[in-house]
């Protein structure tokens, strides 16, 4: 793949989707089988709920400590993402050798700290090739990670009935596979520059205010994404039983997930156009005000409920690539890749909060109806935060003079 030129870019994007779909099948893997491997560990139900918080964990911790030492920054990136896939698989893979809950957690953790170093990375090097037409290449990123989060979902609502070692054996080839894609790509026409390890940089990415712009509004974000993916199918569950309505909730969280990944492409589109803060503004906005609304239709009309968790699950995630595009841009461009790390880093810290406080909520009222509506909060902070950007004399250097 030559990087004299941009002829390659389609190329290039439809490898690299193809391969973090791949790699990111390992994320959801234990979880879309969480039934069967809490049976045969005997999982306590906190215990359970750690085969995603691991890595959501791992995921944060690996993301912090490549920031920390720029790893993206200084090292090829094919090859940095391709050892992180296989090494992903393998700690995918521990789980069929798992004996003992605490082995379940760790192979998780890893399997996300792995994962750090697969999709911050992806986001920049699908950047060398897109000087134009950035936010479609990265809402293209997004949309491979929506679909591997959606995946699971579908399983489920078929009723494949395959057994669990089986879903994991075959996410684990996957991830390997994409680590062979990943090691033959090669970096597009428009490189950044090398940095230097030096723990001062961080400071140099928290200093500069248009990235931390961009940053507060993906925070923002992110306190209502994984939660919102994370409990939808527990909510749409509830909101049957209490509607007493026919409804097949894995099929409706399946289209709910999955309607993210060409929201995310339409997004990129619409900000390659109209600019990245007002693309993210608007999409916070339908986003915070379905999160209210939701919990308005739990008892129906059932064709209400869907409307609106359509929608949600069309907004919650189509803004998320133009935050990391934006950091692309405004960052010191020897720093995209441990901006984008720390960006993603923090972010899915706070999601660690957000998935553990709904189903609290849900608890202490006794019903699920209202527990999304906390949800809000981080949007209506995220649009707060893109409008102050809008408004900086740097955003201009956001998609060719695009706010």
């Amino acid at each position: 793949m030559s990087a004299g030129g941009d002829s390659g870019k389609w190329r290039a994007l439809v490898l690299t989707a193809l391969a973090v779909v791949l790699t990111l099948s390992t994320w959801f893997s234990a979880t879309s089988v969480a039934p069967a491997l809490t049976e045969a560990l005997g999982l306590s139900e906190a215990e359970a709920i750690w085969l995603t918080n691991a890595v959501q964990a791992g995921f944060v911790i690996g993301a912090l400590v490549s920031s920390f030492l720029s790893i993206a920054d200084i090292w090829p990136m094919a090859r940095i993402m391709a050892v992180a896939a296989a090494l992903a698989a393998l700690s995918n893979g521990a789980l069929l050798l798992a004996t003992e809950p605490w082995h379940a957690v760790a192979a998780r953790f890893c399997t996300g700290a792995a994962l750090a170093l697969v999709y911050p990375p992806a986001m920049k090097f699908i950047s060398t090739w897109f000087r134009t037409g950035r936010g479609l290449a990265m809402g293209a990123m997004v949309g491979a990670l929506t679909l591997g989060s959606a995946a699971p979902h579908l399983v489920r609502a078929l009723g494949s009935g395959l057994e669990a070692g089986t879903v994991i054996a075959v996410t684990t080839a996957a991830s390997l596979l994409a680590a062979l894609l990943f090691w033959f790509l090669r970096e597009g026409p428009y490189p950044f520059s090398r940095a230097k390890v030096d723990p001062r940089q961080l400071g140099a990415i928290l200093r500069n205010k248009p990235v931390m712009l961009a940053n507060l509004g993906y925070f923002g974000h992110m306190w209502e994404l994984y939660a919102m993916w994370g409990w939808i199918l527990a909510f749409a569950t509830s909101a049957s039983l209490a509607g007493e309505w026919a409804l097949n909730a894995s099929m409706l969280v399946f289209f709910v997930v999955a309607l993210g990944a060409p929201s995310c492409v339409f997004a990129g589109l619409l900000a390659d156009r109209i600019g990245r803060c007002t693309t993210t503004a608007l999409a916070m906005s339908v986003s915070g005000l379905a999160a209210l609304a939701i919990g308005v239709f739990f008892t129906g009309p059932i064709w209400a409920f869907v409307l609106v968790a359509l929608i949600w699950g069309f907004t919650v995630v189509a803004d998320s690539a133009q935050f990391s595009a934006a950091v692309s841009e405004l960052a010191d461009q020897s720093l995209v890749g441990s901006a984008l790390a720390f960006q993603m880093g923090i972010g899915f810290a706070i999601t660690l909060l957000t998935v553990w406080l709904i189903p609290q909520i849900a608890e202490i009222t006794g019903t699920w109806r209202w527990s999304f509506a906390v949800l809000a909060i981080g949007p209506a902070l995220g649009v707060v935060a893109m409008l102050q950007l809008r408004k900086h004399p740097e955003a201009t250097r956001m998609a060719q003079g695009r706010r």
